[in-house]
């Protein structure tokens, strides 16, 4: 069990367990574009460890960029997300494969793909290293996911309480 500021977590999913998820999402993507240059985007700050550890397992050319957006405030989602960084660059007739940590409401996705419709980018990909089913609200489709969860708070491998617990190589839920 682990303290990060006034909460108890306890063991959930293991770094091997999230390295066999993120190598299983990279060859599902690598099979679907490996004859394309697709541009991987990574959503800050969470994903930012995913997008490292995917960027290993991917052997063909890519590119990769990020975003960064916030969605919440200590353990709960605010349901309102800002764009707090954005892509500065031309994604016209792209293939763009979003990479995200963590997919629960579907709110920050849901913002994504609004951004990147505006852009007229040629496929429009999500990729996730965890899914809360229970919790998502939205029809947008997730591509490619890694690991399905329950709607319960993890930190850990980039998650984080208040800024705690981003720096842990496995993911820990809060203890009941």
């Amino acid at each position: 069990m682990i303290q990060l500021h006034d909460k108890q977590f306890v063991p959930f999913i293991s770094a091997e367990e999230i390295d066999f998820a993120i190598a299983k999402i990279a060859a599902l993507v690598e099979d679907d574009f490996a004859d394309e240059t697709p541009l991987f985007i990574g959503v800050l700050n969470g994903a930012f460890m995913v997008v490292s550890d995917f960027m290993k397992h991917y052997k063909s050319p890519c590119e990769v960029s990020f975003i960064k957006m916030a969605s919440y405030e200590g353990t709960t989602s605010t349901n309102e997300v800002k764009q707090l960084i954005g892509l500065d660059q031309d994604l016209t007739g792209r293939t763009v494969v979003i990479i995200e940590d963590i997919i629960d409401t579907g709110n920050t996705l849901e913002t994504l793909k609004a951004l990147f419709k505006k852009q007229n980018v040629k496929h429009f990909k999500v990729a996730t290293l965890f899914f809360k089913p229970e919790a998502y609200k939205k029809d947008l489709k997730i591509d490619y996911v890694g690991i399905r969860i329950p709607n319960k708070f993890i930190v850990g491998y980039g998650l984080d309480y208040d800024g705690l617990g981003r720096n842990l190589p496995e993911i820990y839920q809060l203890a009941e």
